[in-house]
């Protein structure tokens, strides 16, 4: 069984790419040949995105690979597959790592036990609020934002994995 993901490199220094592609062909046991492209966003940066097949769980491996350099700017996806929930991973280096579930259409997904402890936590509905944004990541999709933007157009490299 497989699924796919995408790795969208939003910044890195450039002495750090190749370091990013060593990474990325390590987990996925395959050459990751990105195209790099300058980021707008942040002058003297590069950003690259591939999209790759492999088992479930490897979002979860590639995170753990990229999170080595905490000055880059990156998202990780996995699609779902039968019997396993997709997953999002936004790291920003202000913010850190944030994880969550997704669902088939991409949707954020929230546990049912997740939102009863944020309504007996919340005194008010500021708080239950604010609460929601970080379980549905606003802060890192704010950190991003204008990094993805900047990434429109760029080139995509598929990866894949065989056996």
């Amino acid at each position: 069984m497989s699924t796919r993901g995408v790795v969208y490199v939003h910044s890195s220094p450039s002495a750090v790419c190749p370091h990013v592609e060593w990474a990325i062909s390590g987990t996925l046991g395959t050459r990751a040949d990105l195209q790099w492209t300058a980021q707008p966003a942040a002058p003297g940066q590069l950003r690259a995105q591939c999209c790759w097949t492999a088992e479930p769980g490897t979002a979860g491996k590639l995170v753990a690979a990229l999170k080595a350099w905490p000055m880059i700017r990156f998202e990780v996806t996995e699609e779902p597959s039968p019997g396993v929930d997709g997953e999002r991973f936004c790291f920003a280096p202000t913010l850190g790592l944030w994880r969550a579930r997704t669902s088939a259409n991409g949707d954020i997904v929230v546990a049912e036990d997740q939102l009863r402890a944020l309504a007996g936590a919340s005194r008010a509905g500021e708080s239950f609020a604010h609460a929601v944004d970080e379980l549905l990541g606003a802060s890192w999709d704010a950190a991003l934002e204008p990094f993805r933007r900047a990434g429109d157009g760029a080139p995509v490299t598929w990866l894949h994995r065989v056996g």
